[in-house]
C-alpha cells in the first residue's frame, strides 16, 4: 500500500491542463480563466461624480460663494460646455465632470434660489471625484488561472471583455459496475441496491468544474465491462466504482488492463478507501474507486477533485485543508491514514461514533472530514486536528 500523498503525485502525473476555448461572458462564472485578460479601456473612463451635488472650480469652493448654475450633468448625459470662474453645473453621481472643474460641492452645502447656489458654512473638504483610471487603467492585467468568481465577471465585464478564454470542462466518464446495482427510481430485486455512488459523484464534480457523464451500469461480466470502456473512450477522465478490490466478482482490473491501462498503482493505506487504483487508458487517466458509498464520496474528494483541477490549469495540489480544534476526545488512529466523517460548529469538530463506509446518512450529516494521520495518538478536546470542509 502506497500513502495518499503518493498515490496523489501519481495521479498529478497522470493528469494534464486540457486546451482552452472561448466562452459568452454570460457563461464564464465558474470556470477557471486559462489565460491573462488586459483591459480595453480605463475604469472610470472619464472623471466622475461620487455624488450628487455641483461641479464647480475648486478655487470657487468657498464658505459663502455664490454661483451661477449654467447646466446640468447626468450619468450618460455629460454637460458639453466649459464652465469658468463663478460658475456651477448641476451633477449627478456617475456623470462626467464638466471641462473646467475639479471640484463637487455636495448638494447638502448649497442653497438654491432660482440659477445662484450659495455654499453654506458647513462645506466638506473631500472633492467628491472619481478620477478616471482609478478602479483600473486600460491594459491593467486579470492574471490566470483564476476560478472565476460573479465578481470577476463583473470585473471583465467592465473592462469590456465578452468573450472568455477559459480551461475546457474535463469530461469524466462515471461507470458503476456491480450485478447488485439498479438506478434510482427502479425496483430493485431481492438481492440489489440503489446506484447512488454515480450520482453523488456525478454531482460532485460538476460542482468542481468538471462535465459528467453516467454511463450505463456494467455488469460483473467481462462483455459488459468492456462495453462500458468503449464508451468512455472520449473521455479525459474515466471512474469506474467497484470491481477493483480482489474478490472472484472483482473484474474492472483485469479487464482496463485487458483494454491497454497501464496502472500507476494499486491500494492507498487509507480508511476508507483503501482499494483504489489508478492509470492511463489510452488517452485518459483512469480511477478506480471503491463500491462502498462513502469510500466513494470520500476519494472522490481526496483524489478525483484534485485532478479535475489540475487537468483546469489550477495547478498539482491536494484538497485545501483548515485547522480546527476537538469538541471531544478521540481514541488513537491505526495504521492506515482516516478520514472521519464529522461536523464542525462553534464548540469545535465532532467526530460521528459511525464511521462504516456504508452510511450515507453519516455523510450527509457530516460538513468535513476530520484526518487521522497514520498511528495518531490520543487526542483531548481542545486539541487541534485537520480537516477538509465537505
Amino acid at each position: 500500500m502506497i500513502s495518499v500523498d503518493v498515490a496523489l503525485t501519481h495521479l498529478f502525473a497522470l493528469a494534464d491542463p486540457l486546451e482552452t476555448e472561448h466562452v459568452n461572458l454570460r457563461k464564464a462564472a465558474g470556470r477557471v480563466l486559462s489565460c491573462d485578460k488586459k483591459a480595453r479601456r480605463n475604469q472610470p473612463p472619464f472623471a466622475a461624480s461620487a455624488m450628487d451635488g455641483y461641479a464647480v472650480q475648486k478655487e470657487d469652493a468657498i464658505h459663502g460663494a455664490q454661483l451661477h448654475v449654467i447646466g446640468e450633468a447626468a450619468a450618460g448625459h455629460g454637460f458639453s460646455g466649459h464652465v469658468t470662474k463663478g460658475q456651477a453645473v448641476r451633477i449627478f453621481t456617475g456623470a462626467p465632470l464638466p471641462d473646467g472643474t475639479d471640484r463637487v460641492v455636495i448638494q447638502e452645502d448649497v442653497t438654491r434660489d432660482g440659477d445662484t447656489i450659495t455654499l453654506t458654512d458647513n462645506l466638506e473638504v473631500k472633492p467628491h471625484v472619481r478620477p478616471a483610471g482609478a478602479d483600473f487603467r486600460m491594459g491593467d492585467t486579470i492574471s490566470a488561472p483564476r476560478l472565476l468568481s460573479p465578481s470577476d465577471i463583473a470585473l471583465l465585464a467592465a473592462m469590456n471583455i465578452s468573450l472568455v478564454p477559459v480551461a475546457r470542462k474535463p469530461v469524466v466518464a462515471i461507470i458503476a459496475t456491480g450485478d447488485e446495482l439498479v438506478q434510482p427510481g427502479e425496483d430493485p430485486g431481492p438481492d440489489q441496491i440503489i446506484a447512488s455512488n454515480s450520482y453523488g459523484l456525478a454531482a460532485l464534480l460538476e460542482q468542481n468544474g468538471a462535465s459528467s457523464r453516467l454511463l450505463p451500469i456494467a455488469r460483473d461480466n467481462a462483455p459488459s465491462l468492456r462495453l462500458a470502456f468503449d464508451l468512455a473512450q472520449d473521455a479525459d477522465l474515466i471512474v469506474t466504482i467497484g470491481g477493483a478490490s480482489v474478490g472472484d466478482h472483482d473484474l474492472v482490473g483485469d479487464i482496463a488492463q485487458e483494454q491497454g491501462m497501464q496502472r500507476a498503482f494499486y491500494k492507498i493505506a487509507m480508511r476508507p478507501g483503501k482499494p483504489l487504483m489508478a492509470g492511463r487508458m489510452g488517452n485518459a487517466t483512469m480511477i478506480g474507486l471503491p463500491g462502498n458509498p462513502v469510500s466513494a464520496m470520500v476519494c472522490g474528494h481526496i483524489f478525483v477533485l484534485p485532478v479535475i483541477r489540475k487537468m483546469l490549469g489550477l495547478g498539482a495540489t491536494p484538497t485545501p485543508r483548515k485547522t480546527a480544534t476537538l469538541a471531544a476526545p478521540i481514541g488513537p488512529n491505526g495504521p492506515r491514514e482516516h478520514y472521519m466523517r464529522a461536523h464542525h460548529g462553534p464548540e469545535g469538530v465532532t467526530i460521528f461514533d459511525r464511521q462504516d463506509s456504508s452510511l450515507l446518512t453519516v455523510l450527509a450529516d457530516a460538513n468535513c472530514l476530520a484526518i487521522r494521520p497514520i498511528d495518531h495518538p490520543a487526542r483531548a478536546k481542545g486539541d487541534e486536528i485537520d480537516i477538509i470542509p465537505l
